[in-house]
């Protein structure tokens, strides 16, 4: 298994790592206390922790949808919880016009899933030399993510890595197929799990996504079981109140439990292999 370093976290190394924050930047308060209090807590298990909100979320249900602060000003928000923080900080890119913005402040440029399949954005963010973090589209085979990859490598950048997020099945589910997890491994990339978004219900809201956060502890374990390199979960301080994907959003005071029990199944899992 290839391995990535960033910083003091190695990505695919044998470590689990976590890649967590609000769905979106809602407020420049609001997203700096929620790292701060990820940042204690992952400290505190010496969890590998990367940082995790968007600047916009371009692919919303809806036109009245909250899509956050946009380019400039989320940026300008990621640099700061960066430098304060000290932190690697992860964000999606949804059109290559901003990859050049995104790649000067944010260590992973991730693509979204909807986006997975679209060569020039893939190319551009692998250009950066920065990590490049895939999400599998939800209407992909996980072996057509060879693809996705091969598109980064061909720009000169081999630092990359992919995420399941569940499969479309009927109208407003998804579901995860954990066959996809070693399957997508065998790209030679590290492989993230990630649990909020595989319990969403696309659409399932009428004009937003609903969701089911009680389910993605369970998901979760079971990706631990399987063999994963990484974790993704949006996390909030109230996700009710949320102004994006707050049904399916961990909330905070939850998440030191759920990463012991993760570490603790992925740690059982590679002795037994």
């Amino acid at each position: 298994m290839k391995e990535i370093r960033l910083g003091n976290i190695t990505i695919g190394g044998g470590s689990l790592f976590f890649i967590m924050g609000p769905c979106v930047i809602e407020g420049e308060a609001a997203m700096l206390s929620t790292l701060e209090g990820l940042v204690r807590i992952t400290s505190d298990l010496k969890a590998p922790f990367v940082f995790k909100s968007s600047y916009d979320k371009a692919n919303r249900t809806s036109v009245k949808s909250f899509r956050g602060p946009g380019l400039k000003e989320g940026l300008r928000i990621l640099a700061r919880a960066r430098a304060e923080f000290n932190v690697p900080v992860l964000t999606d890119v949804h059109c290559r016009h901003d990859v050049g913005a995104v790649a000067g402040v944010c260590d992973i440029l991730q693509i979204p899933a909807y986006l997975c399949r679209q060569t020039d954005l893939i190319v551009e963010a692998a250009r950066t030399g920065r990590v490049v973090n895939i999400k599998k589209g939800q209407f992909l085979s996980p072996q057509d993510m060879r693809n996705s990859v091969d598109k980064a490598v061909s720009a000169g950048n081999d630092k990359v890595f992919i995420t399941e997020r569940g499969t479309t099945f009927g109208y407003n589910n998804l579901v995860v197929d954990f066959r996809a997890l070693p399957i997508m491994r065998e790209t030679g990339t590290p492989v993230v799990f990630d649990a909020t978004h595989s319990v969403q219900t696309p659409g399932g809201m009428g004009g937003c996504s609903g969701g089911d956060r009680r389910m993605a502890g369970y998901l979760a374990r079971a990706a631990a079981a399987v063999g994963v390199d990484g974790v993704f979960m949006e996390v909030h301080p109230a996700p009710d109140s949320a102004l994006c994907d707050g049904p399916n959003s961990i909330e905070l005071k939850d998440v030191k439990g759920i990463i012991e029990e993760l570490t603790a199944i992925h740690g059982a899992a590679r002795r037994g292999e």
